[in-house]
């Protein structure tokens, strides 16, 4: 079993919002950020831009007790 590191790597924050068109690519942001060690925040947001949907999506890093 792995140990998820008190801080994320590469300088990240603890807490990000990652926003775009819901596609293929927006999928795969989340999935890495999840395989970092981030965790899903609440469900995400969904918005219509008059062209396309708009997701946004909060990850967090998680606290040690």
């Amino acid at each position: 079993m792995s140990t998820v590191p008190n801080t994320p790597p590469d300088g990240l924050p603890r807490y990000r919002v990652l926003t775009g068109p819901d596609d293929a690519a927006f999928c795969h942001r989340v999935s890495e950020a999840l395989a970092l060690g981030y965790r899903l925040y609440d469900g995400p947001a969904v918005t219509f831009d008059g062209e396309r949907v708009i997701v946004a999506q909060a990850v967090v890093w998680p606290s040690t007790p």
